[in-house]
């Protein structure tokens, strides 16, 4: 009888024509929709009359009216569930055999078995991971430019931008997609979600699935967050540079790894959209809101100095947000919502009644259509709330609120990615909104608040709810328009000096009027440490000035802190913290009322990379990392964190304390295992400044 004796899976043909030989895996990576060939080796030559077959199954107890198992005939060459199976060529014993999944097939590992009469072969290594298909036209995931597959699926390295709206920078991040046991974490997550076969042929329901899977809430999923300023037994959020550690120790240990923030979940769901095959970017959005109320709306109130009151207020605006955009189409909405969809894995809030976010279409938010499927309303909200400023002030010993400006052009600024093919920010603030004052920016947030619940113009704190002000509330949403101010009030604030930690901070605040008339303002300005979530972690000093101004003209007040006022805070936290400046100015004459703020980042000196430009397969090179303290004040407990993916594993170095003027330099010797251009990404870290980092290029050749 005719048996098979062996299989070949022609790995390093197949990977290639997949583009899946970055996989640093055993078994065959494949991606639907596209043939692959396999060489099966007979006791004797195949005749006519032999019935030979290769069943592919899915799944525990696959079967074939459930879907799970195919049964590939070649002499019949059928079509099956969307499979197609041909022989190449034989010869003597050996039988070429071409294999083609279907675009839609489930994703997922697959195992291969052999039939001949009733002899089944079961290889070893046969099991065949097949991953979605952006290079297939009838895949969903479809993406018709090389160059974006390149960026969005293929790219290991990038950058994920963090910092202000003002102060945009980058940090370089590993997704590392291919190293091992990121695909079998993947995988396994796949099997957690516990998605049908037919949710799993959907990368709609997929990304949805790993939205919920990279934060640990209500499902042990990988990363825990946490947000507390305190990361005793886990690994502070700024510590990490790539996802690859994080999906490793995951895998490992089957238990959530410590601790993530928006970044962290950003940059690990990218990897892991990228693995399975979904075109994925990071998206940050800066000042972006979190609207707890879904009524488009965020309050912040003041105190009369100027100092944000974080306690009053459910909502918040974050520096920062990141989230992911993957890339489909959407076969299960109307037609017009194809392309990048948001998704987020960052618990903010629940979805459905799990924390997860997306897949929401970035067409959808555009144009203000919040009600479809899912979360367009959070994620509209995001980038589009206004905001609303209150003053509390105290009247016969109660706090009263007094509505002072409202800002409808500030949420949602310079929504940036890495540029596809270079290492720059693209702004894409564009595909997610039209310009910020236009006819249909309007006409968006209106077509939105028609879909969202009611709520009028009353401060919305929790604490400043009264049974009259229920009555008061209006009962439409209201599209908010700027505030206008008849003398042409304008604030600016600046820095003045270099924000170097260890130096006084010389802020400036900028008063303007622009209309004819003898104008007395009120300027109450503060300066504050505050978290990138917007969080006010310490209050540092505030000014209080009565200026005149006349007509056309402008005064530049000084705000100085003293390093005493701040250092004490930046080494007792393990976040980078961020300066806010606020300023309240009113018009005496006029009753006019404006606010701004402004935050704004430290400046750290540079770490710089020596190491040769390019070096070749397997053959040891060093590289060096030196970084000089500029600063006027000791960095205690510094750590080194270095990584080069495919070069060397990630590595930390103690370096101690760096007192002022001190040059630190720390060497590796790198053995580069891949060929191409290769990045390896480093990071300093103490107990004052939270993340210095740095990334350096080399191309590895044969």
């Amino acid at each position: 009888s005719l048996k098979a004796t062996g299989i070949d899976f022609l790995k390093s043909q197949n990977t290639r024509e997949h583009h899946t030989d970055g996989y640093n895996i055993k078994n065959l990576v494949v991606r639907r929709g596209q043939p692959f060939q396999v060489q099966v080796s007979l006791n004797r030559e195949l005749r006519a009359a032999d019935k030979l077959s290769l069943h592919f199954g899915i799944g525990e107890n696959p079967t074939k009216n459930r879907g799970s198992l195919m049964s590939l005939k070649p002499e019949k060459e059928q079509d099956f569930n969307g499979w197609k199976i041909s022989v190449v060529k034989k010869n003597g014993k050996e039988c070429l055999l071409s294999v083609t999944s279907s675009p839609n097939a489930p994703v997922g590992k697959y195992t291969l078995n052999v039939k001949t009469g009733t002899n089944i072969y079961e290889p070893e290594n046969g099991v065949i991971y097949l991953l979605f298909n952006p290079w297939c036209k009838d895949d969903a995931v479809f993406m018709a430019d090389e160059a974006k597959r390149k960026e969005y699926v293929l790219n290991d390295t990038g950058y994920i931008y963090v910092g202000s709206a003002y102060s945009i920078y980058d940090r370089p991040w590993n997704f590392g997609q291919f190293e091992e046991f990121v695909l079998d974490a993947c995988m396994y997550l796949l099997d957690k979600s516990k998605l049908s076969l037919s949710n799993r042929r959907d990368p709609a329901y997929v990304s949805r699935a790993m939205s919920a899977l990279v934060n640990a809430n209500d499902d042990s999923g990988v990363l825990l967050g946490n947000w507390s300023g305190n990361y005793r037994g886990g690994t502070s959020p700024m510590d990490w540079i790539g996802s690859v550690t994080i999906l490793q120790n995951y895998y490992k240990t089957k238990k959530p790894v410590s601790y993530g923030q928006c970044w962290v979940f950003a940059g690990v769901l990218n990897t892991v959209m990228r693995c399975l095959g979904v075109p994925s970017r990071c998206v940050s959005t800066f000042n972006s809101a979190h609207d707890t109320e879904e009524n488009l709306r965020v309050d912040i109130y003041l105190n009369e100095s100027g100092e944000k009151l974080n306690w009053m207020s459910l909502d918040s605006v974050w520096n920062f947000h990141v989230w992911n955009d993957v890339w489909m189409k959407r076969t299960d909405l109307p037609d017009g919502f194809d392309g990048w969809q948001a998704i987020d894995s960052t618990p903010q809030e629940q979805s459905q009644g799990v924390f997860r976010c997306g897949p929401c279409p970035v067409k959808a938010v555009r144009a203000g259509d919040v009600y479809l499927p899912y979360d367009g309303k959070f994620v509209y909200a995001e980038v589009n709330a206004d905001k609303v400023y209150w003053v509390v002030k105290k009247v016969n010993g109660k706090d009263k609120y007094f509505r002072l400006t409202a800002e409808t052009q500030d949420i949602g600024k310079n929504i940036s990615t890495k540029a596809v093919g270079q290492n720059k920010r693209e702004d894409i603030t564009l595909e997610y909104k039209y310009p910020e004052g236009s006819k249909e920016e309007r006409k968006s947030m209106e077509r939105a608040c028609s879909f969202i619940r009611p709520s009028g113009m009353v401060p919305r704190s929790g604490y400043a709810t009264t049974v009259e002000e229920r009555s008061m509330r209006i009962s439409t949403p209201m599209v908010l328009h700027e505030t206008v101010t008849k003398t042409g009030l304008h604030l600016e604030i600046i820095n003045t000096e270099a924000l170097h930690p260890g130096n006084p901070l010389e802020l400036a605040i900028t008063v303007k009027t622009s209309t004819p008339g003898n104008w007395t303002i009120d300027l109450a300005g503060s300066c504050q440490l505050q978290y990138y979530t917007g969080k006010v972690q310490a209050n540092l000093g505030t000014i209080k000035e009565t200026i005149k101004l006349e007509g056309k003209s402008e005064m530049q007040i000084p705000l100085k802190i003293a390093p005493d006022a701040y250092m004490k805070t930046l080494a007792s936290v393990d976040d980078e913290v961020l300066i806010l400046v606020t300023a309240i100015a009113e018009v005496k004459e006029t009753n006019d009322k404006l606010t701004k703020e402004t935050s704004m980042r430290f400046e750290y000196p540079p770490i710089t990379v020596q190491m040769p430009e390019i070096a070749k397969l397997n053959n040891d090179f060093s590289c060096a990392f030196i970084f000089k303290n500029k600063l006027n004040v000791a960095l205690e407990n510094c750590k080194l964190l270095v990584e080069g993916l495919g070069i060397f594993k990630m590595t930390t170095f103690d370096q101690g304390d760096i007192m002022p003027g001190r040059i630190m330099k720390s060497e590796v010797i790198c053995t580069p295992t891949r060929l191409g251009e290769k990045k390896i990404v480093a990071k300093l870290i103490s107990n004052q400044i939270k993340g210095i980092s740095t990334e350096k290029a080399i191309t590895i050749i044969e």
